[in-house]
């Protein structure tokens, strides 16, 4: 069986969970079929894990013309590259053009992997303008036209079937996002963690993510003020999607800074092996998105040892369980697609009540994490997703 991937990111070039996940999968999955990947970006190695791998980059034609016009440029140069495939399985809205298209022009099954959902984003629209009319087409095209669809979570295939009520609910499946647990172990040196300027000797919450409306960090931020002296906030950041986001998150640190010491913020994302480390002198690990399809960074933590708060919305109460493994904190929303919470001092106070009872009993916090990577490990396999992701593609298959 021939199976063609298409995903923006893929290794070295992943800044999110669709990009840990497509790595992860195509890692496994290459043992088991001729596996294909089209990717976005720049040249990079042609085999990954016994898979070929194709890199696409914009058209020059494009070039200076709106972000989802140059997606699909990229989407179109892959199409062609798509004949002979039996599957062709695509990732995030900047590849299901590729997908359906190519299900159309070949006239073979487009299966495709749901991360997130742009009715969703309405944020977005601060990032892409008009071009967030254009990927929001793009994806109701894709899902309406799909073979099947694959949802990362319970909440996630709630939340395809209510914006997309066109969708036939038969074909939308759940696959859960994975782990590679013996990539993330605990790893209790402090060598990094030094290097970086955390204290281990000190209490810690840890931040990781990109800089966007639906990580929530602005909460986090708020939520900190609460913080005892001696607990440090790192937080590990990429950019932020918008100037206007960016400026609020960083007076909010500077905030905080002028109030107390141990406010670290590590600007970029950290390799693997580095953010290991610094998962696994964690006390808590929080998350305050107000969307999250699943939350593979709460696997990490989970992994890596470390207790986990975090807000109780999309996927995550799916991964994180709550009194267990970490601490879920109620999280009401505006019914307008943004997420937003209906009353956000009491999110905030909320999520620093949690926070407060997770450090104040320390002997619980490291039980959690004990937990927490247990879970991550019985449940959470990369072996058992691909078994499952096989068997959508025999189902399509044989239709």
């Amino acid at each position: 069986m021939r199976i063609d991937i298409v995903t923006k990111e893929f290794p070295p070039e992943i800044y999110g969970g669709a990009g840990v996940h497509v790595a992860e999968l195509s890692r496994v999955l290459a043992a088991k079929v001729d596996l294909r990947v089209h990717a976005f970006g720049a040249e990079r190695a042609e085999d990954f894990h016994g898979a070929t791998v194709t890199s696409y980059g914009n058209l020059p034609e494009l070039a200076g013309a709106n972000a989802a016009m140059q997606t699909l440029g990229v989407d179109l140069q892959i199409v062609p590259d798509i004949a002979g495939a039996d599957v062709v399985h695509s990732h995030t809205w900047y590849a299901n053009m590729a997908g359906h298209l190519a299900s159309l022009l070949h006239g073979i099954p487009h299966v495709l992997s749901a991360h997130s959902l742009e009715p969703l984003r309405p944020w977005k629209a601060e990032q892409l303008g008009g071009g967030y009319a254009i990927s929001s087409w793009v994806e109701k095209t894709a899902y309406e036209a799909a073979a099947a669809i694959i949802a990362v979570s319970d909440g996630m295939r709630h939340d395809i079937l209510r914006s997309y009520p066109d969708v036939d609910p038969a074909k939308v499946k759940v696959i859960h996002n994975g782990i590679d647990v013996e990539s993330w172990r605990r790893d209790e040196d402090e060598d990094v963690v030094r290097s970086l300027g955390i204290d281990p000797g000190r209490p810690s919450v840890v931040w990781v993510g990109r800089v966007t409306r639906q990580k929530g960090l602005p909460y986090l931020l708020r939520a900190a003020a609460s913080l005892p002296p001696d607990v440090q906030l790192v937080l590990c950041a990429g950019a932020a999607d918008t100037p206007e986001l960016g400026a609020e998150v960083n007076s909010l640190i500077a905030g905080l800074k002028a109030a107390r010491d141990g406010v670290v913020v590590i600007e970029r994302m950290l390799p693997r092996k580095e953010l290991v480390q610094v998962l696994s002198h964690a006390t808590v690990f929080a998350c305050p998105s107000i969307y999250e399809p699943l939350g593979i960074v709460n696997l990490e933590a989970m992994a890596c040892g470390a207790a986990v708060v975090a807000s109780a919305t999309g996927g995550i109460p799916e991964v994180v369980a709550h009194g267990e493994t970490g601490l879920l904190v109620p999280l009401d929303q505006v019914p307008d697609g943004t997420g937003s919470p209906l009353d956000p001092e009491k999110f905030v106070a909320d999520f620093a009540a949690a926070l407060l009872e997770v450090l104040n009993d320390p002997p619980r916090a490291r039980a959690m994490g004990e937990k927490g990577r247990q879970r991550a490990k019985e449940n959470f396999s990369w072996e058992s997703i691909v078994e499952a992701t096989l068997e959508v593609y025999r189902s399509v298959l044989a239709h």
